[in-house]
């Protein structure tokens, strides 16, 4: 499967601009597309209730904070995952693919979660109302953001090389969507849980059990409480937001990517 998009064409001649206006565009598209998906998901993880949470009044509730943040959070996220790629495909043998799109993804989240988390917290709270402090989002939502890429992006990536060698010339842009469509509704599957310990973490009242910002303790507390369906809640709202969001986004960026080169 030698076939595939070249991971940064002119890696001597490095320029981000491509990379940064193209994760920008995307990053907008699909927040402001997907942000009703998003709210739902959040008032069903809410310990308070979907109800109580507000149903689905006001359901764009914080797009604001969602559509400024967007912008430079998918532009940081994919400078520093193209580049990191970049640096390590040029030390690593091709059967390191995976591990190097794992690094490259987790390095682009901890770049880009230093720019989400704020916008992140004034949207969680226009959305449910909860308290939370910024490094407590900051801490949880690595824990969660850096599993889901480490599925993610290798798994696109390897989608994309397996069509490319199956029709024998790179993948268009459409195609990559379809790939990102798949990896990102798997990723949203198998990370659900952590997603719910992340919400009920940021939606905790000020001295429940789940305010120490644990994840594990969070976990723990959905599981004894509600079991396996509390671990999966909102997990239909979240593989159909994300797996929509994986073709947009990656097929925005894909596109985008290629008009600018």
């Amino acid at each position: 499967m030698g076939i595939h998009i070249p991971p940064t064409p002119g890696c001597r001649r490095w320029d981000d601009r491509p990379w940064f206006a193209a994760g920008g565009i995307a990053g907008v598209c699909v927040d402001l597309i997907l942000f009703p998906l998003d709210t739902i998901k959040t008032r069903l993880q809410s310990p308070q209730g979907f109800k109580k949470a507000g149903g689905f009044h006001g359901i764009y509730a914080g797009v604001p904070s969602a559509a400024v943040g967007s912008f430079p959070n998918a532009a940081a996220f994919f400078v520093t995952y193209e580049y990191v790629k970049c640096l390590l495909h040029t030390v690593s043998p091709p059967y390191m693919s995976p591990v190097t799109h794992m690094a490259a993804a987790s390095f682009g989240e901890v770049v880009a979660c230093l720019i989400r988390v704020p916008s992140e917290v004034v949207k969680q709270r226009a959305q449910v109302s909860p308290s939370s402090s910024t490094f407590q989002v900051l801490s949880n939502t690595l824990y969660q953001e850096i599993p889901f890429s480490l599925v993610q992006f290798p798994l696109w990536e390897s989608l994309k090389d397996l069509w490319s060698w199956k029709q024998g010339h790179v993948v268009d842009s459409w195609q990559s969507a379809t790939c990102g469509a798949f990896a990102g509704g798997f990723a949203a599957a198998v990370t659900t849980p952590l997603d719910v310990a992340k919400t009920r973490i940021m939606l905790a009242k000020a001295g429940s059990s789940n305010a120490s910002g644990n994840v594990l303790s969070a976990l723990h507390s959905v599981w004894r409480s509600q079991g396996l369906p509390g671990l999966f809640a909102g997990v239909v709202p979240r593989m159909t937001a994300i797996s929509l969001g994986g073709f947009i986004f990656l097929g925005t960026y894909d596109k985008t990517r290629r008009l600018l080169l």
